[in-house]
């Protein structure tokens, strides 16, 4: 009797002992208790913050809104005083129709070297008629002048007469030469006018674009962070002034890698924000990052040195929110989340 009692008292505490412990198994979710759904707090909503900045440098002029605003793509935040880039468009304006001036003269230039050579053909032309006709006459002089007829001094003025003309025709096709040159050094200088036109027009669009910036305008439709600017401040081009934040957001959860298996794209996830007083939203799988976070850090741990103790690892998965959920415009970046995904569910289409 005394034996069968202390028998089934070991029974008992046996069984206790492993209710026990299946109950920390499944406390835990622990094999065989496992479960399909993998959670983790290490989430938080992202989106893409714009800081906005200025081009070039100046005073703020005028700001026209204030933190925290809701703006539309392409309204003016706020304005560098611009002055001094009217100024430099209007000298660019300037320069530009000195350089059309200049391609206006060159083409005048043009037009009259090619009148110096039409009048420089026409002397060698008329200079190569005198020279006919003085060859003729001295070739007409020769024979009166073997025969008496004619004395020595005419046949010196004719030969005279045709030396003169030849000179002049080699004066008229020099003078041909020159005109043409003329016209080549014209046509030559055309080619640096013409890209000095190209240059002026580079700098005035150039100008046109620096008194555009003195606008610094919305990117895209969103909310404004702190605006950081002031009237009458000085700024410098790359100066952080302002923040935007578009109404596109989304959620990455940072997953340990032994939660990983049976993860898909596509598949259901469940989020729980904390601002929104534990509100439940639903996204699913949009995109696994290429690599854990750590080999992201400015400092990647080297495991090939000194002592080693396993750490699992956390790859970073992005997770698209459903439209038509009225809590999540209130969502904010940073906000932390609680993402949980059903890893045997199918991938939504």
């Amino acid at each position: 009797m005394a034996k069968t009692l202390h028998l089934t008292r070991s029974a008992l505490i046996l069984l206790a002992g492993i209710l026990g412990a299946l109950l920390v198994l499944y406390a835990f979710r622990l094999p065989p208790f496992g479960d399909a759904v993998q959670s983790t707090e290490n989430a938080y909503v992202r989106g893409q913050v714009t800081i906005l900045s200025p081009q070039l440098s100046g005073n703020i002029a005028e700001v026209v809104v204030q933190d925290y605003q809701r703006v539309e793509a392409g309204q003016l935040l706020l304005r560098i005083d611009d002055r001094i880039y009217a100024q430099r468009l209007r000298q660019a304006e300037a320069n530009l129709d000195i350089q059309r001036a200049r391609l206006a003269n060159s083409e005048q230039d043009q037009r009259m070297a090619e009148a110096r050579i039409h009048s420089a053909e026409a002397q060698v032309a008329g200079a190569r008629a005198n020279l006919q006709n003085a060859m003729a006459a001295a070739h007409r002089i020769d024979p009166l002048l073997s025969r008496g007829v004619a004395t020595q001094s005419a046949a010196d003025q004719a030969h005279a007469a045709q030396a003169q003309a030849q000179a002049a025709l080699l004066q008229a096709e020099a003078g041909l030469d020159v005109a043409r040159q003329d016209l080549r050094s014209v046509v030559v200088n055309r080619i640096s006018l013409v890209a000095g036109i190209e240059n002026a027009e580079a700098a005035l669009r150039m100008a046109e674009i620096d008194l555009g910036n003195t606008r610094i305008t919305a990117p895209q439709d969103g909310r404004l962070g702190e605006v950081g600017a002031r009237p009458g401040q000085y700024v410098s081009a790359g100066m952080q002034l302002v923040s935007l934040v578009p109404a596109r957001k989304w959620v990455v959860a940072n997953f340990k890698e032994t939660q990983l298996a049976g993860m898909r794209l596509g598949q259901h996830a469940e989020l729980t924000v904390d601002a929104l007083n534990h509100a439940r939203l639903h996204g699913r799988v949009e995109a696994f990052s290429p690599a854990t976070g750590s080999e992201f850090s400015v400092l990647r741990p080297d495991n090939a040195t000194g002592n080693f103790t396993k750490v699992a690892q956390r790859l970073p998965v992005r997770i698209m929110l459903d439209p038509g959920q009225a809590e999540a415009e209130m969502l904010a970046p940073g906000m932390s989340v609680v993402v949980s995904i059903d890893t045997q569910a199918a991938p939504m289409p």
